[in-house]
């Protein structure tokens, strides 16, 4: 492994044709050329050209997009497989190819061989399922799909025109979605506007494991999920998400087309992505859900299931929520081997006619017993696999203490997930591919390995990789102030007085302005609480409306502030003065009690490491930095980043954080950094 700086490479010939298109792209959308972007460019070009991964961290305002496509772009020309494009969130998956790449091909299309074809690929249940409208699947107790703890409801309500039409929310929304189905012609819900609640979608959409399949669809020709993945095979950009690489990589479906490179945008998310993507989660719940489906859809015995279940509650009543550092005892293990076989003869008694075409509501039954028999084969071998189980519960909203936590009463759920990804992913994605990943937060400090490190990129056996640094156009220490609050005491369960004075402080001092980042939704509500009668500003929090509609109106009001979490962290792009003030009420470690951090943590101190160095403080030197990195946006943002944990300044650990951080000017001096939010109050009036 390498490590490079902006500049070291002069470009090849290849490279040249690369800079060239960007050159012209750049002019053409009116832009303003960069080195870092430049630097980039060259860097994603020479890693096609050579196979070797590439790490490349580019900062907020590098233009990373424009770099990476275009080499992806000049490599599909020649290549006889689509490049790929993965992104952590649909939102920018949704940016690429909707404004990203047309704006970009409108440019250089004239300087290529041939036009260039552009797909998109999303999970099956991100599209209008068109045998589920016709009725193809069958309509269900809405308690039963309540029941099953992933959420699936596969009721398809028919309303009578003589009625008047349906008279719920949600029917007002089946109404709509089924109109909209017959215009659409893509069926991808992105596409749908206003959008929809989840309830309402899964109405209309089933998942993977509930598809029929191709081959036994009768409206397979005209899928909408089945066309988008032959667009795919024929394209040469393909862009994707996260959770479909993890699919691919994990378990080798074949969801995406077969490819030669792929960009990793995002991806400081793509450990957790992936996580996500192949942890389960296995309940008393499900298994009554699954006999109950798999007698009403296949008319077969379910004695043994439901005494599989029955015998599996007893074996949970009251166990404790937390870890389970040796797996499921005795006695619950072999529930759940009782489990499995249940559903093993379930499965084989179901099968039915295999000449059976379109039987919606047997595939329903039997996707539900299959994920239950995965389940219990993952449980039974996690000690084998390295893979981590824990107990939990459903949470509850207590209205007295405003804020949700778990319900002791109700049913302990059993979770599963892999301890490492990083095997995998060295098998399924690094191996066979040339994969470049960038994010503007990867390193810490100089330094790639601990994000390498999570993915498969280090250790014996891992293959060559390349980490670039390239940059940021902006000049951080002239236009930030890194103020960390050393006076103010260690952070409790829930914002101190101290705390909530400085906070009040900073914002008179910026007057309003301000983006405040908070470690939980309960911390957020308390402090928007205390500072309203306080301020006498607007102050939004995340909650009060959308998303959408909350950074809309933030931006658009130079005084009003916005309070939120772990989704504003990253999710706010605000230039200008509307977010002069940054603050963020402490370190974003894991939750101590959070599972599976616990349990990667103990595996690297049983290994000889240093597992909170190793796990914890890489976890939150990443999520400042992406949350700091909100107040600079364009080189002429100016701003504070005003940090009320003391720990960011008194403990040893402290300088491995801020090393993630972009490199503003800092300080522990009140006087300071309130002049200077004082002087910023001045300009934005």
């Amino acid at each position: 492994m390498t490590e490079l700086v902006a500049g070291e490479i002069s470009g090849t010939a290849g490279e040249q044709f690369v800079i060239e298109l960007l050159d012209r792209a750049v002019a053409g959308m009116a832009g303003q050329s960069r080195s870092g972007q430049h630097e980039m460019a060259r860097q994603v070009a020479r890693a096609i050209e050579t196979g070797d991964h590439l790490l490349v961290q580019a900062g907020t305002g590098t233009g990373k997009s424009l770099a990476y496509l275009i080499p992806l772009i000049a490599h599909s020309l020649v290549s006889d497989k689509p490049t790929l494009v993965s992104t952590a969130t649909l939102a920018l998956q949704t940016q690429i190819v909707g404004r990203d790449l047309p704006r970009l091909l409108k440019t250089i299309t004239p300087a290529l061989d041939r036009p260039v074809k552009v797909a998109l690929v999303k999970g099956r249940s991100n599209y209008v399922c068109r045998h589920k409208l016709e009725g193809g699947f069958p309509s269900e107790e809405p308690a039963e799909g309540q029941l099953f703890s992933l959420g699936e409801d596969t009721s398809v309500p028919h309303f009578a025109a003589a009625t008047g039409g349906p008279a719920s929310q949600l029917g007002k929304e089946v109404v709509r979605l089924r109109e909209w189905a017959e215009k659409t012609t893509t069926g991808d819900r992105d596409e749908l506007l206003p959008g929809v609640t989840d309830r309402a979608w899964r109405q209309v959409s089933v998942t993977s494991m509930e598809c029929l399949g191709a081959q036994k669809c009768p409206l397979a020709a005209e899928c909408f999920s089945e066309l988008a993945r032959q667009d795919a095979a024929d394209a040469d950009v393909v862009v994707t998400n996260h959770a479909m690489l993890a699919v691919s990589a994990f378990e080798g479906l074949a969801v995406l087309p077969e490819y030669d490179v792929v960009v990793v945008d995002e991806a400081h998310e793509l450990q957790d992505r992936v996580t996500g993507a192949v942890s389960g989660q296995l309940s008393v719940a499900m298994v009554h859900a699954a006999a109950s489906g798999a007698r009403k859809h296949t008319a077969i015995t379910v004695d043994a299931l439901n005494a599989a279940a029955a015998n599996l509650e007893v074996a949970l009543a009251g166990v404790p929520n937390g870890l389970l550092p040796n797996g499921l005892n005795d006695e619950q293990l072999d529930c759940v081997d009782q489990l499995r076989e249940a559903c093993r003869a379930a499965l084989s008694d179901s099968k039915g006619d295999s000449n059976t075409t379109a039987d919606g509501g047997r595939q329903l039954a039997r996707s539900r017993l299959l994920l239950i028999l995965e389940l219990c084969e993952r449980l039974i071998a996690a000690k084998e696999n390295r893979e981590v189980v824990w107990f939990s519960r459903a949470s509850t909203f207590d209205p007295q203490q405003g804020y949700s936590q778990p319900d002791e009463s109700s049913p302990a759920l059993i979770n599963i997930a892999p301890l490492s990804v990083a095997g995998k992913l060295r098998e399924g994605l690094f191996a066979g591919h040339t994969v470049v990943l960038t994010s503007a937060t990867l390193a810490i400090g100089s330094a790639f390995e601990p994000t390498a490190g999570g993915l498969g990129l280090v250790g014996d056996g891992a293959p060559s990789w390349t980490g670039v640094d390239v940059g940021s156009p902006f000049d951080y220490p002239k236009q930030g102030i890194l103020y960390v609050a050393g006076h103010l005491p260690k952070p409790g369960r829930g914002p101190s007085p101290e705390a909530l004075d400085e906070l009040e402080a900073l914002i008179r001092a910026s007057g309003g302005g301000a983006l405040c980042l908070f470690s939980s939704r309960r911390a957020a509500e308390e402090a928007a609480d205390a500072m309203r009668p306080r301020l006498g500003l607007s102050i939004l929090c995340q909650g009060d409306s959308t998303m959408t509609g909350l950074v809309k109106q933030f931006a658009e009001e130079a005084d009003t502030c916005l309070f939120g979490t772990m989704s504003l962290w990253q999710g706010v792009d605000v230039p200008g003065g509307s977010c002069r003030l940054v603050v963020i009420d402490r370190i974003p470690f894991p939750r101590p009690d959070d599972p599976l951090m616990t349990a990667r943590s103990r595996a690297v101190a049983q290994a000889g490491g240093n597992g909170f160095m190793s796990v914890s403080a890489t976890h939150a030197a990443i999520r400042l930095a992406q949350g700091a990195g909100r107040l600079i946006r364009s080189t002429g943002d100016k701003g504070v980043v005003a940090v009320l944990d003391s720990r960011l300044a008194t403990e040893r650990y402290a300088g491995f954080l801020r090393a993630a951080l972009p490199p503003f000017w800092p300080t522990t001096d009140r006087k300071i950094a309130f002049a200077a939010l004082e002087r910023l109050a001045k300009e934005s009036a």
